[in-house]
């Protein structure tokens, strides 16, 4: 079975990260994510390891979207009531299957995403086994990682592999059917960007077609260098979800893949806008967005991108071929004037929308993406000037004039976690992440001993303790507590921090040398963030230093002083005694 490649004129194939849709087995985890140095970056395909996590789904009451799912769906399934049917073995492994599915529900999309991740990192059948080790591993995977041998027996029981090679010609028929409008987006996203389509960079866009699964659940991921989308083509095919896919969310991906690169590439410059991110601590955002600024911009600057380019709703007129008089050249000039402000009271209707749902920077993105589009350079070369030619001042006043909605918009894109729903009030963990973003250390440390009286391995929480005892200038139990993340947390993007901090730790010492294998522990942890990479990178270069405090100095104003949600800050301010 061959993979898709989505742009095949100047791309090649490119095999998928443990789950190419071939049905030979003998490849190992690491074969199987080998790229070629020509592949190509962006692909479209099926995946066997998929299709048997959701056959197994559906065979457990899965029927979320079944009345819009094509037709193979159906079919399918009823081919597996006749196996069930006819044989007590394949009913047995259903059963015990079905026993551990029910016993790990989740609640809304959360339940889907758990398998959706699980199934991008298991090889292909008839292993069924974990791609990486279990530290590489999406978190939210490891929550159901253990449905695997009984997914292998239930895949033999019922011969899905061969429900899998019967229904190709309909799987390759929706990857055709969603090819063309596919392609489209893609090329019609880098024209606006003018970014040039680009062979494999060691970034990956990968989206995934499941028949099985509902056509309304987009689950979109970042691993690492590579981004996967995994939808399901439904019945419709209209011009909004061209193909039977809701084509906005993967192209919300999309642009994220093309933009986050290029923001990230400046998080180091970004630290002078830290004031807007008190501006945003009332607004319906998720919590990432009200402690990261880079987050806040690259999500603000796509949502700018998407309004410039949103289809308005009605036909751009079309240019006369030969015209025969001025005056049906003047009557086209009209015409588009006409459209332009249409489409623009549209377009504006979207920001306003945007800005009330939290995302402070999309007027100011918007207006400086207008001045690119006359100026016909590329994302690229005028994301430097959008940055650093902010007044920030203004956009805090800006935003400071905002009366934010009471609910926000969600983000589809998550790095290795489930989609978010709904925000829920802050408590537990989350109540004393807030608590320590805002200074309050007593209360979340409190909060944070409350949750290991439930469950004395949460690694979570020894990570909370450990700024707090960094807030509060106690190094000594700051080291006890990040040691203990080190061997608790499942989180890489934690475990790398707590290795960074442990490094800086013992530079203030000093003990280079364990400094040094602390930052290269942090690099090891195959986290997918920047901040931790540069960190730890920094650290390698030199020691970290703590800046001499002067005694004489006036008191800061904390009602002026810019929230720093790293914690850098903090941290910097103590002077470790030594052992």
């Amino acid at each position: 079975m061959k993979l898709h490649s989505i742009l095949p004129l100047f791309l090649v194939a490119l095999p998928l990260a443990a789950q190419v849709s071939s049905s030979s087995s003998s490849s190992t985890p690491t074969e199987t994510r080998r790229v070629e140095a020509a592949g190509s970056a962006i692909t479209l395909d099926t995946s066997e390891a998929l299709f048997d996590i959701a056959a197994g789904l559906n065979a457990c009451g899965y029927d979320a979207d079944l009345e819009h799912s094509l037709p193979v769906r159906a079919e399918i399934r009823r081919e597996m009531d006749e196996t069930l049917g006819n044989s007590g073995p394949a009913r047995a492994s259903r059963d015990a299957l079905c026993t551990y599915v029910n016993s790990h529900k989740l609640n809304g999309a959360l339940n889907l995403a758990q398998y959706v991740s699980l199934a991008l990192y298991t090889t292909q059948p008839p292993e069924l086994t974990a791609a990486v080790g279990e530290a590489e591993m999406p978190p939210d995977s490891l929550q159901v990682i253990n449905v695997l041998p009984l997914l292998r027996t239930f895949s033999e029981q019922m011969d899905l592999h061969v429900l899998w090679i019967k229904h190709r010609t309909e799987y390759e028929a929706a990857v055709s059917r969603v090819h063309d409008p596919l392609t489209k987006m893609i090329l019609s996203a880098n024209i606006y960007l003018r970014q040039p389509v680009s062979s494999y960079d060691g970034r990956r866009f990968v989206i995934l077609l499941e028949p099985l699964l509902s056509p309304s659940a987009t689950n979109a991921r970042i691993y690492g260098a590579d981004q996967f989308v995994v939808t399901s083509p439904s019945t419709e095919n209209t011009p909004l979800d061209p193909g039977g896919v809701h084509m906005d969310e993967v192209r919300h991906s999309y642009l994220h893949y093309e933009i986050e690169p290029l923001v990230y590439a400046r998080a180091a410059s970004t630290e002078r806008l830290l004031p807007l991110l008190k501006s945003v601590q009332d607004a319906p955002l998720e919590y990432i967005y009200k402690t990261d600024i880079v987050a806040l911009v690259a999500e603000c600057l796509i949502k700018a991108v998407e309004a410039r380019t949103i289809d308005v709703g009605f036909p751009q007129p079309k240019k006369p071929v030969n015209p025969k008089s001025r005056q049906e050249i003047d009557h086209y000039n009209l015409d588009i004037i006409d459209y332009e402000k249409r489409a623009e009271i549209v377009r504006r209707g979207l920001v306003k929308t945007d800005m009330r749902q939290g995302w402070i920077l999309v007027q100011y993105l918007y207006e400086k993406l207008t001045q690119m589009d006359s100026a016909g350079i590329s994302l690229k070369e005028d994301i430097g000037e959008m940055v650093y030619g902010m007044d920030v001042q203004h956009e805090v006043n800006v935003a400071k004039q905002i009366q934010f909605f009471a609910e926000g918009s969600h983000e589809l894109l998550s790095r290795g976690r489930g989609p978010r729903g709904p925000q829920p009030k802050l408590a537990g963990l989350d109540l004393a992440e807030q608590k320590l973003f805002l200074r309050d250390a007593p209360a979340a440390q409190a909060l944070a001993k409350a949750e290991l009286e439930k469950d004395p391995k949460s690694g979570r929480a020894m990570y909370i303790l450990a700024r707090v005892d960094l807030l509060q200038r106690d190094p000594e139990a700051a080291v006890d507590h990040l040691h203990a993340v080190v061997s608790l947390s499942k989180d890489p993007h934690t475990v790398a921090w707590a290795h960074v901090y442990l490094g800086r730790l013992y530079d203030t010492l000093p003990d280079r040398e364990q400094a040094v294998a602390e930052y290269k522990a942090a690099l090891a942890t195959h986290d997918a963030h920047t901040d931790t990479h540069t960190a730890a990178e920094d650290g390698l270069k030199k020691p970290f230093a703590t800046p001499k405090i002067d005694a004489n100095a006036p008191a800061a104003d904390d009602d002026k002083e810019p929230l720093d949600p790293t914690g850098k800050k903090q941290k910097e301010a103590y002077q470790p005694t030594p052992h």
